[in-house]
């Protein structure tokens, strides 16, 4: 028992000591990286988780969009940048992906997952199929049906090569033992609007991302790879309901440099906290189409593990896009 108090006191002189050292923070800005484009779910998240953390740390959290590569150079920034707190990144599952991407293509890796630090999850929401409402298509089947008849006829947008709108696609073809062209956009913001605008089929989003749309009459969602009714789409059936073995979780969170000093990592898990309990992210989040489902960071890491091991046997049966 003395054993175990001197410890902590130690530790407690330790963290005092270094903060001394390094003087209060935060004592600026933070830039929170979002590795894609506005108008998809990392971006939609980061907004209100921001401004909340913002207020509770008394310095502004300045988003910085850096789209490209499927989200993963602007992964490889936050995993690259200096450990000070002054870098934390919003990232979404495809942060699993890459790794095992990397290697499958044996190209240099844009970054290791064991860089990275899982701070919170906020969302964790299966992905939609979403065509135009205009579409011939009324049901998954009807769609996979004439994918069938029609090998790579039907295109959809993504994210980008093994992004979280180019794996849950992959996983329905397989499954369903069809052919369909994938299109590479830089986020699922422009994806959408390619959607809209008749340049592509279908894509495969979060909920969030398509919602308005929906409601606008612009959309027709077909179908989910999660288990159960949708809190945003009730009326919309699984792809399991609908006899086909495909799930994938599109889950946003907050990630720091592994490096982190410890004070500081456990003032960002507060702020997270704070952030995923105040009622305007739950409100704006909610709203968007994507409740709020918390995790705390061990939670959240062990959650970010398994994810990983599930995800690279995907990656394999994938196999190599260029």
């Amino acid at each position: 028992m003395i054993r175990r108090s001197l410890l902590l006191a130690s530790l407690l002189i330790f963290a005092t000591s270094w903060c001394t050292a390094q003087g209060a923070w935060p004592s600026k800005p933070i830039t929170m990286i979002v590795p894609f484009p506005p108008g998809g779910l990392a971006d939609l998240v980061a907004r209100p988780v921001a401004e909340a953390m913002s207020r509770d740390l008394g310095q502004p959290v300045v988003i910085e969009n850096k789209a490209g590569a499927g989200g993963g150079i602007g992964m490889g920034l936050a995993a690259k940048a200096k450990a000070d707190g002054y870098t934390i990144l919003l990232a979404l599952s495809s942060l699993t992906v890459f790794p095992e991407a990397d290697v499958l293509l044996g190209r240099p890796a844009m970054f290791a997952l064991p860089d990275l630090r899982p701070v919170a999850r906020f969302t964790a929401d299966p992905t939609v199929l979403a065509v135009r409402a205009d579409a011939p298509w009324k049901t998954v089947q009807q769609f996979i049906d004439d994918a069938k008849k029609r090998p790579g006829a039907i295109n959809y947008g993504s994210s980008g090569n093994y992004g979280t709108m180019h794996v849950p696609m992959e996983i329905l073809a397989q499954n369903a033992g069809v052919k369909m062209t994938h299109i590479p956009f830089t986020g699922a913001g422009p994806a959408v609007v390619a959607l809209l605008g008749g340049q592509i089929d279908a894509v495969s989003s979060g909920p969030a991302t398509v919602l308005q749309q929906v409601k606008a009459g612009k959309l027709r969602v077909l179908a989910h790879w999660g288990i159960g009714p949708l809190a945003a789409l009730p009326e919309v059936p699984s792809l399991k309901d609908a006899g086909f073995n495909a799930e994938y979780a599109q889950w946003s969170g907050l990630f720091i440099p592994q490096a982190t000093p410890e004070p500081i990592a456990q003032r960002l898990r507060a702020a997270a906290k704070a952030a995923a309990q105040d009622a305007r992210v739950k409100e704006v989040i909610l709203g968007a189409g994507s409740p709020v489902l918390y995790q705390d960071s061990s939670e959240f890491e062990k959650y970010v593990q398994a994810d990983a091991r599930r995800m690279a046997d995907v990656v394999k049966r994938i196999g190599k896009v260029e």
